[in-house]
């Protein structure tokens, strides 16, 4: 369906969204209100405590979807662009130097946490519907973990075809899987449609007065239903904010809300449904296609994570939080489709770990939440710090909201806190090793670059346009990490060889904090004399380099530079570690362990290796 204009209409856009951005909270029925009742602090089947859970999962999905997230925070975007990445940058904007520095730990600690909730989305997913089929009889139980570490090594088996064919039935899946939720729901309800009456927020009142600071276990476990509210955010880029909340409202919200309080309804008629109230809601003949369902729905949940994975991966390259990583483009039609074989074999490896550790997806309840509630304040906080510095909100204003926000993120990571020691430390290890591993690198990368040669490059330049060194036909072209430094590069082979070509470029690739950089900005010559040009290649952090398109653009800015007739020089750095104290040279140590499995910049820039020199050095860090 589409419009005049040749572009996606608001309904097709939204059904597309049913699979990308709602996979992951749209699948939670099938394990987050069981969790309230069957978990490690079970509550008593009554309708005190029905009403009160049902209460409280709808009114998060009132105050933290709809309004938070859908209402405010997807306000706070780049041209469009979403993720705790993208706020980061924008948070940092005109701060000073101290407070930068705080946002930046707090936007790598929730980067790293997302990395960490990933890992258990698809096992918990994936098991949760392999799980239905116990339902039909125990004797199936011992295939569960077999069943599942099988989807799951497909899937992972099949992201380097990339998923632009098979994302094309992800819209009806979902939409299907939506309908089926809303009509499971809804027959439950019209058998006992008292249950209605807890979207009365004084039910959740009453519950949290009755159980005093006991609720925080059930707001541990409630919390689960809005797992994967930060996919509103992080993938706004991809469709745009009006599809997504159009989505929300017309379709998901409902259909999740019918389902959670159709099992609501199930449980208060027959206790005995609390060990799976989700396929409970079926017709025993109906089982086997709900299981194959739901199967498929948390394949694509998972497919979601997945890619979220390989672009914010990219994202963190790009901006100098990660290493670079080889990453490839599986279609030619879209940009945001790419395949980062390092983290799939990462994220494969870690969920199947998972699998086995865990074994249950009861056991995974406990480690599921914990990482994202830390992701939702620290969003909550950023998004202030953007409508006070760049929105020039007042600050009276902003603080009031900024309490608000917290008075409900708050609670709920402090709830999920106290499932540490039953799993939620798996999710708070891997995120603060990722956070670790960007940090360390992002500081250390930056001595390096202090440390490297910065000499004039102006001095430099006139010295040798005034040299009598020979000059070798064709155009050289030296790779530098900052705009007027002297590439390394360069002064070793002016040491060793003594010779100049026709001429000279120093090339600098540099990352805008924007997603995508307008072709006609792609570089910027200057010239610094007769033979020797500054050219400066912007990228945005969701692009991909390639030096032949960076060279078309220096043709169209005057510099005309054909790939045959150029050479690429570089600087192969062995580094070593100036040992100073214990934390330094660990530090360092480190540093130098990424550096040497890192990709190489020619193989990111895509320098054909029989154009490329590369000249030795050796740097202390």
């Amino acid at each position: 369906m589409l419009t005049k204009n040749n572009k996606p209409s608001l309904l097709t856009l939204s059904l597309l969204t049913m699979g990308i951005v709602y996979g992951d909270i749209g699948t939670s029925p099938l394990y987050a209100f069981r969790a309230a009742f069957s978990g490690e602090h079970p509550l008593l089947i009554n309708q005190v405590n029905v009403y009160g859970v049902l209460s409280l999962i709808f009114w998060l999905f009132v105050l933290v979807v709809s309004l938070k997230y859908l209402n405010f925070v997807t306000h706070v975007n780049n041209k469009g662009e979403g993720g705790i990445l993208t706020l980061t940058a924008m948070a940092m904007h005109q701060q000073s130097k101290k407070i930068k520095v705080f946002i930046l730990i707090a936007g790598l600690l929730a980067t790293g946490f997302f990395f960490g909730e990933a890992i258990i989305t698809p096992a918990m997913s994936v098991l949760s519907a392999i799980e239905g089929i116990k339902v039909i009889t125990p004797k199936l139980n011992h295939f569960i973990e077999p069943i599942t570490i099988t989807i799951i090594c497909f899937l992972f088996a099949i992201q380097s075809y990339g998923t632009h064919k098979i994302g094309r039935l992800f819209a009806p899946v979902m939409v299907t899987w939506f309908v089926v939720l809303m009509l499971l729901g809804g027959l439950s309800i019209s058998h006992h449609p008292q249950v209605l009456t807890a979207l009365n927020p004084l039910w959740a009142l009453h519950f949290i007065v009755l159980h005093q600071w006991m609720t925080i276990f059930t707001l541990a476990v409630v919390v689960l239903a809005v797992t994967g509210v930060e996919a509103l955010y992080a993938d706004m880029g991809h469709f745009g904010i009006k599809p997504i909340r159009y989505a929300w409202f017309s379709l998901v919200f409902p259909s999740l809300v019918i389902n959670y309080f159709g099992q609501g309804a199930l449980i208060l008629a027959d206790p005995s449904a609390v060990t799976n109230p989700f396929f409970n809601l079926a017709p025993t003949n109906m089982i086997i296609p709900l299981v194959i369902l739901a199967t498929l729905a948390t394949i694509i949940a998972s497919q979601a994570v997945i890619s979220s994975v390989f672009s914010i991966t990219r994202q963190a390259v790009n901006l100098g939080y990660l290493p670079p990583v080889r990453i490839t483009h599986t279609s030619v039609e879209e940009q945001g489709q790419i395949y980062v074989p390092l983290a799939n074999l990462f994220l494969f490896v870690a969920v199947i770990l998972v699998i086995l550790g865990f074994k249950h997806s009861e056991n995974l309840a406990a480690a599921y939440g914990i990482a994202v509630t830390m992701t939702m304040t620290i969003t909550s906080l950023l998004s202030c710090i953007v409508a006070w510095r760049q929105w020039h909100w007042s600050g009276v204003f902003t603080t009031l909201l900024a309490v608000i926000l917290l008075s409900i993120d708050l609670p709920l990571f402090i709830s999920t806190t106290l499932k540490f020691v039953h799993g939620g430390w798996l999710p708070l290890t891997i995120g603060l090793s990722v956070f670790s591993v960007m940090m360390v690198w992002y500081t250390e990368r930056r001595k390096l670059v202090q440390n490297s040669s910065n000499n004039c490059v102006e001095a430099l330049v006139n010295s040798l346009e005034e040299s009598d060194l020979p000059r070798v036909k064709g155009n050289a072209i030296y790779l530098t990490r900052e705009i007027d430094h002297v590439p390394l590069s360069l002064l070793n082979n002016l040491k060793l060889n003594k010779v100049l070509h026709e001429r000279i470029i120093l090339l600098t690739c540099q990352y805008e904090e924007e997603p995508y950089v307008h072709p006609l900005k792609r570089v910027e010559v200057k010239p610094l004399s007769d033979t020797f040009f500054s050219v400066t290649a912007n990228y945005g952090y969701k692009e991909t380099p390639d030096i032949e398109q960076a060279l078309y653009s220096c043709s169209l800015n005057g510099l005309y530079c054909q790939l045959e007739e150029t050479i690429f020089f570089m600087s192969s750095e062995r580094l070593k570690v100036k040992h100073s104290n214990i934390l330094h040279d660990a530090k360092a140590g480190a540093f130098i362990f990424l550096s040497r499995n890192a990709l190489r910049t020619s193989e990111k820039l895509k320098i054909p290796e029989d154009k490329l020199v590369e000249l030795g050095t050796q740097l202390y860090i």
